[in-house]
C-alpha cells in the first residue's frame, strides 16, 4: 500500500515507522513544510521520497494527516479533491468537531475517517518519532457512519496494525472530554513553568530544587506551541469551561490553605486520590 503521511512529526513519523514494519505500507512518500524535517525523514528512513503533497495524492492507496488542526482543517477538503477515488484520507488531530465540519458536505465525504490515536510525548519533530508509541493505548473514530465501509475498514486495520484499540464518538463529545483529560493538563503544565519561571529568575535554583514530582508535572510544558496553540484554539469553549472549574477548585484550595485548615486540605486530596482508581481501572482494561 502507497502511503502519504503530511507532516512528519512525532505522530506522522511514528506512524510511517510501525506500518512499515507492519508490512502494510510498502511505499511511503512524506510531505512537509519544513525543508529540514522532510531532510531528516528521509535520513532516518522514515519515508521513501518527498514529495509536494498535491503531486502525491493522486498515487496514495492511503494519506495520513498528522499537522496542526487548524491547517488539517484548511487542508483537508483540497486533500480529498485530489486523492483518487478509492484512497482513504485519516486525520490523527486532537480536536474533532470543526475538522469535522470543514468537511460535512463534501462529496468525497466517504473517503474520510476522523480519528484521534491518543498517544504522544513532549517531544516533537521527526527525530522524536519510534515505533510502539502507539501500542496499548486508544484510537477514537469519530462520524463513523460518514465514512465508507470500505474506509472505515482499511482504518481499523491501521489501528489494528499500529495495536491500538479503538472506540467511536461524536465529534463534539470527543472535543468536550479531551478539553478535561488532555487539554486542560497541558494549559496547567505551560502555566506551571511559566508561573515558575517568573518567580525563579536564577535558572540555577529551579535546576537544584526540582525534584521529579516537579519534573512529571511540568513535562508537558515541552510540548510545541505550533501545534497545542490551535488545538486551544479550536476547543476553544469546553477548554474555558474546564479551566473554570479547575480555577475554582484552585481558588478553594487556596482559601482553606490561607486559613491554614489542614482538615480541609485533608479532605480535598483525599477525594483527589480517587482518581487512582479511574486510572488503575483503564490500565487494567
Amino acid at each position: 500500500m502507497k502511503v502519504t503521511v503530511i507532516g512528519l512529526g512525532l505522530i506522522g513519523g511514528s506512524m510511517a515507522i510501525t506500518l512499515r514494519k507492519s508490512g502494510l505500507a510498502t511505499e511511503l512518500f512524506g510531505v512537509d513544510q519544513n525543508e529540514a524535517n522532510a531532510k531528516k525523514a528521509i535520513d532516518l528512513n522514515l519515508i521513501d521520497h518527498v514529495l509536494p503533497v498535491h503531486d502525491v495524492l493522486p498515487q496514495s492507496d492511503l494519506v495520513l494527516i498528522s499537522i496542526p488542526v487548524n491547517a488539517t482543517a484548511a487542508l483537508l477538503p483540497s486533500v480529498l479533491e485530489n486523492v483518487n477515488e478509492q484512497a482513504v484520507v485519516i486525520d490523527v488531530g486532537s480536536t474533532k468537531n470543526l475538522i469535522c465540519k470543514s468537511v460535512s458536505h463534501h462529496p468525497r465525504r466517504k473517503q474520510f475517517v476522523a480519528a484521534h490515536p491518543i498517544a504522544g510525548t513532549e517531544f516533537s519533530g521527526p527525530s522524536a518519532a519510534f515505533d510502539g508509541l502507539f501500542e496499548n493505548k486508544t484510537n477514537i473514530i469519530c462520524e463513523r457512519e460518514k465514512s465508507s465501509p470500505a474506509a472505515l475498514s482499511k482504518a481499523l486495520n491501521i489501528f489494528e496494525a499500529l495495536k491500538m484499540k479503538t472506540i467511536f464518538m461524536d465529534p463534539v463529545e470527543h472535543d468536550k472530554h479531551v478539553a478535561y483529560v488532555s487539554h486542560l493538563s497541558h494549559v496547567s503544565s505551560f502555566l506551571l513553568g511559566q508561573t515558575v519561571l517568573d518567580i525563579e529568575k536564577d535558572e540555577k535554583n529551579i535546576f537544584d530544587l526540582a525534584g521529579s514530582g516537579f519534573a512529571s508535572t511540568v513535562r508537558l510544558a515541552k510540548s510545541s506551541p505550533d501545534m497545542w496553540a490551535p488545538i486551544f484554539e479550536q476547543n476553544s469553549e469546553y477548554l474555558s469551561q474546564a479551566l473554570a472549574e479547575y480555577i475554582m477548585h484552585l481558588q478553594k484550595f487556596q482559601y482553606h490553605l490561607m486559613k491554614k485548615d489542614g482538615l480541609e486540605l485533608h479532605k480535598i486530596m483525599t477525594k483527589a486520590n480517587a482518581i487512582k482508581h479511574v486510572l488503575n481501572k483503564e490500565n487494567k482494561s
